[in-house]
Protein backbone atom coordinates (compact mmCIF):
# COMPACT_ATOMS: atom_id res chain seq x y z
CA UNK A 1 0.00 0.00 0.00
CA UNK A 2 1.32 3.45 -1.17
CA UNK A 3 2.08 6.02 2.16
CA UNK A 4 0.93 9.06 1.20
CA UNK A 5 3.08 12.15 1.70
CA UNK A 6 1.44 14.62 2.51
CA UNK A 7 1.80 18.56 1.86
CA UNK A 8 2.47 20.86 4.86
CA UNK A 9 -0.35 23.65 4.94
CA UNK A 10 1.57 26.47 6.03
CA UNK A 11 5.68 27.27 5.67
CA UNK A 12 5.12 26.73 1.26
CA UNK A 13 6.12 30.13 0.09
CA UNK A 14 3.51 31.66 -2.07
CA UNK A 15 5.74 31.03 -5.26
CA UNK A 16 5.58 27.78 -5.38
CA UNK A 17 1.40 27.16 -4.50
CA UNK A 18 1.16 30.01 -7.86
CA UNK A 19 3.44 27.62 -9.59
CA UNK A 20 1.49 24.69 -9.14
CA UNK A 21 -1.66 26.21 -9.65
CA UNK A 22 -0.17 27.30 -13.13
CA UNK A 23 0.42 24.08 -13.97
CA UNK A 24 -3.12 22.37 -12.83
CA UNK A 25 -4.64 25.37 -14.71
CA UNK A 26 -2.72 23.98 -17.92
CA UNK A 27 -3.39 20.47 -17.22
CA UNK A 28 -7.15 20.97 -16.47
CA UNK A 29 -8.04 22.76 -19.76
CA UNK A 30 -9.60 20.39 -21.45
CA UNK A 31 -11.55 18.95 -18.70
CA UNK A 32 -12.64 22.52 -17.33
CA UNK A 33 -13.38 23.96 -20.89
CA UNK A 34 -15.23 20.89 -21.97
CA UNK A 35 -17.10 21.11 -18.57
CA UNK A 36 -17.66 24.72 -18.42
CA UNK A 37 -19.48 24.51 -22.37
CA UNK A 38 -21.32 21.83 -20.79
CA UNK A 39 -22.33 23.60 -17.57
CA UNK A 40 -23.59 26.58 -20.23
CA UNK A 41 -25.84 24.02 -22.05
CA UNK A 42 -28.61 24.39 -18.97
CA UNK A 43 -28.71 28.25 -19.71
CA UNK A 44 -31.25 27.78 -21.88
CA UNK A 45 -31.02 31.60 -22.90
CA UNK A 46 -27.63 31.29 -24.33
CA UNK A 47 -28.21 28.28 -26.74
CA UNK A 48 -28.67 30.80 -30.25
CA UNK A 49 -25.01 31.61 -29.17
CA UNK A 50 -24.09 28.01 -28.68
CA UNK A 51 -25.41 27.32 -31.98
CA UNK A 52 -23.27 30.23 -33.74
CA UNK A 53 -20.49 29.28 -31.66
CA UNK A 54 -20.17 25.43 -32.56
CA UNK A 55 -21.10 26.41 -36.39
CA UNK A 56 -18.09 28.85 -36.00
CA UNK A 57 -16.18 26.56 -34.74
CA UNK A 58 -16.75 23.53 -37.30
CA UNK A 59 -16.32 26.66 -40.63
CA UNK A 60 -13.23 28.19 -38.38
CA UNK A 61 -10.19 27.46 -40.20
CA UNK A 62 -7.85 29.76 -38.20
CA UNK A 63 -5.47 26.50 -36.83
CA UNK A 64 -4.94 25.45 -40.59
CA UNK A 65 -3.98 29.55 -41.28
CA UNK A 66 -1.20 30.30 -38.67
CA UNK A 67 -3.73 30.84 -35.53
CA UNK A 68 -4.90 33.93 -33.51
CA UNK A 69 -1.43 34.26 -31.89
CA UNK A 70 -2.05 37.31 -29.13
CA UNK A 71 1.44 38.13 -27.68
CA UNK A 72 0.05 39.78 -25.27
CA UNK A 73 -1.75 36.43 -23.99
CA UNK A 74 1.86 34.76 -24.66
CA UNK A 75 3.21 37.04 -21.74
CA UNK A 76 1.04 36.34 -19.22
CA UNK A 77 2.78 35.77 -15.69
CA UNK A 78 1.13 32.29 -15.25
CA UNK A 79 3.22 31.32 -18.31
CA UNK A 80 6.06 32.06 -15.81
CA UNK A 81 4.85 30.54 -13.10
CA UNK A 82 4.36 27.16 -15.56
CA UNK A 83 7.71 27.05 -16.66
CA UNK A 84 9.40 28.11 -13.17
CA UNK A 85 7.31 25.08 -11.82
CA UNK A 86 9.82 22.76 -13.01
CA UNK A 87 12.15 24.86 -13.66
CA UNK A 88 12.27 24.94 -17.96
CA UNK A 89 15.23 26.59 -19.50
CA UNK A 90 16.56 27.35 -22.57
CA UNK A 91 19.41 26.32 -24.08
CA UNK A 92 21.02 27.94 -28.03
CA UNK A 93 23.54 25.82 -29.90
CA UNK A 94 23.24 28.27 -33.00
CA UNK A 95 21.81 31.86 -33.92
CA UNK A 96 19.09 31.47 -36.40
CA UNK A 97 18.47 33.78 -39.53
CA UNK A 98 15.35 35.86 -39.75
CA UNK A 99 15.21 35.77 -42.92
CA UNK A 100 15.02 32.31 -43.27
CA UNK A 101 12.28 29.20 -42.35
CA UNK A 102 12.52 26.46 -39.87
CA UNK A 103 11.45 23.11 -38.80
CA UNK A 104 12.00 22.44 -35.04
CA UNK A 105 11.62 18.30 -34.50
CA UNK A 106 11.35 18.30 -30.43
CA UNK A 107 12.57 15.28 -28.61
CA UNK A 108 11.35 13.71 -26.35
CA UNK A 109 7.65 13.23 -26.63
CA UNK A 110 7.61 12.69 -22.76
CA UNK A 111 3.94 12.26 -21.50
CA UNK A 112 2.57 15.02 -22.71
CA UNK A 113 5.37 17.52 -23.95
CA UNK A 114 5.30 20.10 -21.10
CA UNK A 115 8.86 21.36 -21.97
CA UNK A 116 7.23 22.08 -25.56
CA UNK A 117 4.55 24.36 -23.56
CA UNK A 118 7.05 25.89 -21.72
CA UNK A 119 9.00 26.85 -23.94
CA UNK A 120 7.37 27.43 -27.67
CA UNK A 121 3.53 29.40 -26.30
CA UNK A 122 4.84 31.74 -24.38
CA UNK A 123 7.64 33.83 -23.66
CA UNK A 124 8.50 32.04 -19.90
CA UNK A 125 12.02 31.01 -20.99
CA UNK A 126 12.79 33.85 -23.24
CA UNK A 127 12.89 32.01 -27.12
CA UNK A 128 12.46 35.74 -28.45
CA UNK A 129 15.62 36.96 -26.97
CA UNK A 130 17.26 34.21 -27.71
CA UNK A 131 16.06 34.04 -31.26
CA UNK A 132 15.22 37.71 -32.35
CA UNK A 133 12.65 37.45 -35.22
CA UNK A 134 11.66 33.97 -35.37
CA UNK A 135 8.29 33.09 -34.97
CA UNK A 136 7.68 29.72 -33.13
CA UNK A 137 4.14 27.54 -33.88
CA UNK A 138 3.82 24.91 -31.78
CA UNK A 139 1.58 22.13 -33.51
CA UNK A 140 -0.81 19.70 -32.43
CA UNK A 141 -3.84 17.24 -33.47
CA UNK A 142 -6.44 19.05 -35.51
CA UNK A 143 -9.01 17.27 -32.61
CA UNK A 144 -7.81 19.25 -30.28
CA UNK A 145 -9.14 22.75 -32.37
CA UNK A 146 -13.16 21.48 -32.06
CA UNK A 147 -13.37 21.42 -28.52
CA UNK A 148 -15.21 24.53 -27.39
CA UNK A 149 -13.08 27.45 -25.46
CA UNK A 150 -10.23 25.21 -25.43
CA UNK A 151 -9.54 25.71 -28.77
CA UNK A 152 -8.97 29.44 -28.43
CA UNK A 153 -6.73 29.62 -25.76
CA UNK A 154 -4.35 27.28 -27.76
CA UNK A 155 -4.67 30.04 -30.70
CA UNK A 156 -3.98 32.20 -28.81
CA UNK A 157 -1.18 30.81 -27.66
CA UNK A 158 0.32 30.63 -31.44
CA UNK A 159 -0.49 26.30 -31.55
CA UNK A 160 -2.00 25.48 -35.01
CA UNK A 161 -2.70 22.03 -36.45
CA UNK A 162 -0.05 19.40 -37.45
CA UNK A 163 -1.89 18.49 -40.52
CA UNK A 164 -0.54 18.85 -44.06
CA UNK A 165 -2.21 21.64 -45.13
CA UNK A 166 -0.91 24.18 -41.66
CA UNK A 167 2.78 23.19 -42.01
CA UNK A 168 2.38 24.65 -46.14
CA UNK A 169 0.49 27.46 -44.84
CA UNK A 170 2.80 27.96 -41.91
CA UNK A 171 6.31 27.76 -44.19
CA UNK A 172 4.68 30.03 -46.93
CA UNK A 173 3.77 32.48 -44.87
CA UNK A 174 6.60 34.31 -45.05
CA UNK A 175 10.59 34.41 -42.95
CA UNK A 176 11.31 34.04 -39.59
CA UNK A 177 8.62 31.48 -39.26
CA UNK A 178 9.13 28.22 -37.40
CA UNK A 179 7.27 25.35 -37.08
CA UNK A 180 7.71 23.24 -34.01
CA UNK A 181 6.38 19.01 -34.35
CA UNK A 182 6.99 16.68 -31.76
CA UNK A 183 8.23 14.17 -33.85
CA UNK A 184 8.25 10.90 -31.61
CA UNK A 185 3.97 11.63 -31.06
CA UNK A 186 1.73 9.19 -28.89
CA UNK A 187 4.13 5.93 -29.68
CA UNK A 188 6.78 7.47 -28.25
CA UNK A 189 4.95 8.47 -25.21
CA UNK A 190 4.81 4.83 -24.47
CA UNK A 191 8.40 4.89 -23.75
CA UNK A 192 8.51 7.84 -22.07
CA UNK A 193 10.22 6.43 -18.72
CA UNK A 194 12.65 8.47 -16.39
CA UNK A 195 16.64 8.10 -17.17
CA UNK A 196 15.96 6.74 -20.55
CA UNK A 197 15.54 8.77 -24.00
CA UNK A 198 13.76 6.54 -26.24
CA UNK A 199 13.08 7.83 -29.65
CA UNK A 200 10.75 6.94 -32.59
CA UNK A 201 12.47 8.45 -35.40
CA UNK A 202 13.91 5.89 -37.98
CA UNK A 203 10.52 5.88 -40.25
CA UNK A 204 9.43 9.17 -39.18
CA UNK A 205 10.19 11.36 -42.39
CA UNK A 206 7.36 13.28 -43.36
CA UNK A 207 8.90 16.42 -41.17
CA UNK A 208 12.18 16.22 -42.93
CA UNK A 209 9.73 16.12 -46.44
CA UNK A 210 7.66 18.89 -45.76
CA UNK A 211 10.91 20.88 -44.86
CA UNK A 212 12.63 19.87 -48.04
CA UNK A 213 9.55 21.28 -49.98
CA UNK A 214 9.77 24.66 -48.41
CA UNK A 215 13.78 24.55 -47.91
CA UNK A 216 13.51 25.22 -44.34
CA UNK A 217 15.89 24.18 -42.19
CA UNK A 218 16.00 21.12 -39.90
CA UNK A 219 15.98 22.18 -36.61
CA UNK A 220 16.85 19.11 -34.05
CA UNK A 221 15.54 20.44 -30.13
CA UNK A 222 16.17 17.59 -27.21
CA UNK A 223 14.65 18.24 -23.41
CA UNK A 224 16.90 16.75 -21.10
CA UNK A 225 14.30 16.03 -18.47
CA UNK A 226 11.06 15.42 -20.14
CA UNK A 227 10.83 11.88 -19.15
CA UNK A 228 11.58 12.49 -15.82
CA UNK A 229 8.68 14.35 -14.88
CA UNK A 230 6.40 11.36 -14.35
CA UNK A 231 6.52 7.43 -13.47
CA UNK A 232 4.79 5.12 -16.14
CA UNK A 233 3.86 2.05 -14.96
CA UNK A 234 5.42 -0.18 -18.05
CA UNK A 235 2.72 -1.89 -19.93
CA UNK A 236 4.96 -3.87 -22.61
CA UNK A 237 4.48 -7.15 -20.77
CA UNK A 238 0.53 -6.40 -19.99
CA UNK A 239 -1.64 -7.35 -22.78
CA UNK A 240 -4.81 -5.44 -21.57
CA UNK A 241 -2.83 -2.70 -21.08
CA UNK A 242 -1.12 -2.32 -24.04
CA UNK A 243 -3.79 -3.64 -26.29
CA UNK A 244 -6.34 -0.88 -25.08
CA UNK A 245 -4.24 2.25 -25.48
CA UNK A 246 -3.37 0.55 -29.14
CA UNK A 247 -6.94 0.73 -29.46
CA UNK A 248 -6.99 3.77 -28.72
CA UNK A 249 -4.82 5.55 -30.50
CA UNK A 250 -6.02 4.09 -33.68
CA UNK A 251 -9.65 5.71 -33.14
CA UNK A 252 -8.71 8.98 -31.52
CA UNK A 253 -4.98 9.50 -33.09
CA UNK A 254 -3.54 9.33 -29.78
CA UNK A 255 -3.07 7.75 -26.43
CA UNK A 256 -2.30 8.12 -23.32
CA UNK A 257 0.36 5.96 -20.95
CA UNK A 258 -0.53 4.50 -17.65
CA UNK A 259 1.39 7.00 -15.81
CA UNK A 260 1.20 9.05 -11.87
CA UNK A 261 2.85 12.04 -10.64
CA UNK A 262 2.17 14.07 -7.61
CA UNK A 263 -0.98 15.63 -6.98
CA UNK A 264 -1.85 19.13 -5.29
CA UNK A 265 -1.90 18.49 -2.05
CA UNK A 266 0.87 15.03 -1.80
CA UNK A 267 3.97 14.89 -3.21
CA UNK A 268 3.54 11.49 -4.73
CA UNK A 269 0.07 10.23 -5.70
CA UNK A 270 -1.74 12.23 -8.85
CA UNK A 271 -1.64 13.71 -12.38
CA UNK A 272 0.35 16.70 -11.65
CA UNK A 273 4.29 16.03 -12.61
CA UNK A 274 7.14 15.78 -10.25
CA UNK A 275 8.93 18.95 -10.03
CA UNK A 276 12.61 18.10 -12.06
CA UNK A 277 14.26 20.21 -14.50
CA UNK A 278 13.66 20.34 -18.27
CA UNK A 279 16.89 21.77 -20.17
CA UNK A 280 15.54 22.24 -24.01
CA UNK A 281 18.66 22.24 -26.33
CA UNK A 282 17.92 23.78 -29.60
CA UNK A 283 20.35 22.47 -31.80
CA UNK A 284 22.46 23.94 -35.13
CA UNK A 285 19.69 24.32 -38.07
CA UNK A 286 20.78 21.86 -41.21
CA UNK A 287 20.14 22.61 -44.73
CA UNK A 288 18.09 20.36 -46.66
CA UNK A 289 18.68 19.58 -50.34
CA UNK A 290 17.33 21.50 -53.15
CA UNK A 291 14.48 20.00 -55.55
CA UNK A 292 15.94 19.86 -58.99
CA UNK A 293 13.61 21.75 -61.90
CA UNK A 294 11.10 19.67 -62.69
CA UNK A 295 11.42 17.49 -59.45
CA UNK A 296 8.15 17.36 -57.00
CA UNK A 297 9.20 14.93 -54.67
CA UNK A 298 12.84 14.24 -52.64
CA UNK A 299 14.26 11.11 -53.74
CA UNK A 300 14.13 8.51 -50.44
CA UNK A 301 18.29 9.17 -51.11
CA UNK A 302 17.85 12.82 -50.35
CA UNK A 303 14.95 11.65 -47.69
CA UNK A 304 17.59 9.50 -45.37
CA UNK A 305 20.87 11.24 -45.71
CA UNK A 306 19.04 14.17 -44.53
CA UNK A 307 17.51 12.08 -41.54
CA UNK A 308 21.47 10.58 -41.39
CA UNK A 309 22.62 14.71 -40.68
CA UNK A 310 19.60 15.52 -38.62
CA UNK A 311 20.24 12.50 -36.32
CA UNK A 312 24.12 12.93 -35.66
CA UNK A 313 22.86 16.63 -34.86
CA UNK A 314 20.73 15.11 -32.19
CA UNK A 315 23.23 12.94 -31.17
CA UNK A 316 25.89 15.94 -31.10
CA UNK A 317 23.06 17.86 -28.70
CA UNK A 318 22.88 15.04 -26.05
CA UNK A 319 26.49 13.77 -26.03
CA UNK A 320 27.43 17.17 -25.13
CA UNK A 321 25.27 17.46 -22.66
CA UNK A 322 24.42 14.06 -21.04
CA UNK A 323 26.40 14.64 -18.11
CA UNK A 324 25.15 18.06 -17.39
CA UNK A 325 21.67 17.59 -17.02
CA UNK A 326 21.17 13.53 -17.42
CA UNK A 327 23.59 12.53 -14.51
CA UNK A 328 20.96 10.18 -13.21
CA UNK A 329 20.36 8.55 -16.83
CA UNK A 330 19.66 4.83 -17.12
CA UNK A 331 20.62 4.36 -20.23
CA UNK A 332 21.89 6.68 -23.44
CA UNK A 333 19.61 7.82 -25.92
CA UNK A 334 18.33 5.11 -28.02
CA UNK A 335 16.61 5.49 -31.31
CA UNK A 336 14.13 2.56 -31.05
CA UNK A 337 11.61 2.69 -34.15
Amino acid sequence: MIKIQWAPLRGIPLERRLQTAAVVCWLSLIGGCSLLFTASLTITVLWPLHIAYLIYIWMDQSHENGGRRSERFRRLRIWHYFANYFPVSLVKEADLDPSKNYVFGYHPHGIVSLGAVANFVSEATGFSDLFPGITPFLLTLNSNFRIPFYRDILLAIGMASVSRRSCNNLLSSGPGTAIVIVVGGATESLKAHPGTADLVLKKRLGFIRMAIHHQASLVPTFSFGENDIYEQIDSSNKGIILTVQKTVQKIVGFTLPVFYGRGIFNYNVGLVPFRHPIVTVVGKPIPVPKLEPGQTEPTEEQLLSTQALYIEELMNIYNKYKDIYAKDRKQDLQIVA
